[in-house]
């Protein structure tokens, strides 16, 4: 069965291109022109992904997200936007989005995030977890909050999406490559520290104080989060 996605852009000529590619990708695709009619279709139908312009006639993208997060939906989204400065991203991953992109966007990589979006799992799945769990830590998605033992865990933006992407793959040894392009969005290796210094960070604010840790660095091959035998 084909991936449905739902497209939420007010620019015609946008909303063509990235129907037309899509459609030829084997995506069945249902436009909506305004925040108003997008979050009507988001609430009424299943999909794999919604693809949400920013700046919408009406409710606002940002507005739209919310009202889909507030009732409970947790379809993949990403965001295209105009708006790409560092503090216009932080605030779309924030605000629930899965996804960032800036405009303009070449098809490949837009086509390229959201197939990782929906590998991910995405809304076909009959009731989609709003909760992830591994012992006795937990994440609510929809409230954006994290415990472990009942004691809440104060985590930055960066360091929330990190420690989702390793709950959803719990027991499991997860690759830097599959960390840059699942966290960063980095298609490359961008030669830096970076996996390790918020790893580091988050090993800290998970483990730190509990008698058994719960995330692991498999030597040579990467990362683990779960409960060692």
């Amino acid at each position: 069965m084909a991936n449905r996605i739902l497209l939420i852009e007010d620019d015609d000529s946008t909303a063509d291109f990235i129907a037309k590619g899509l459609g030829e990708e084997g995506f069945v695709v249902d436009r909506a022109a305004t925040g108003r009619d997008g979050l009507f279709h988001a609430t009424d139908g299943g999909y794999d992904c919604i693809v949400l312009d920013r700046m919408l006639p009406g409710i606002d993208g940002m507005g739209v997200l919310g009202a889909i997060r507030a009732a409970g939906i947790a379809t993949p989204v990403i965001i295209l936007s105009a708006l790409g400065s560092t503090e216009d991203r932080i605030a779309g991953l924030t605000g629930g989005s899965d996804d960032y992109l800036p405009k303009p966007f070449a098809f490949a990589e837009l086509l390229a995030r959201i197939r990782l979006l929906i590998r991910r799992g995405g809304a076909g799945a009959a009731a989609p977890a709003t909760m992830l769990r591994c012992g006795d830590l937990e994440m609510d998605l929809l409230a954006r909050r994290t415990r472990r033992g009942g004691r809440a865990i104060d985590l930055q933006p960066r360091e929330f999406r990190l420690l989702e992407f390793l709950l959803r793959h719990t027991d499991q040894v997860v690759t830097r490559t599959m960390l840059l392009e699942g966290v960063w969005d980095y298609h490359f290796d961008p030669g830096t520290n970076v996996i390790d210094v918020h790893l580091s960070r988050l090993r800290k604010k998970v483990d730190e104080g509990f008698e058994r840790p719960l995330l692991h660095t498999v030597r040579g091959a990467g990362y683990r989060l779960g409960l060692e035998p």
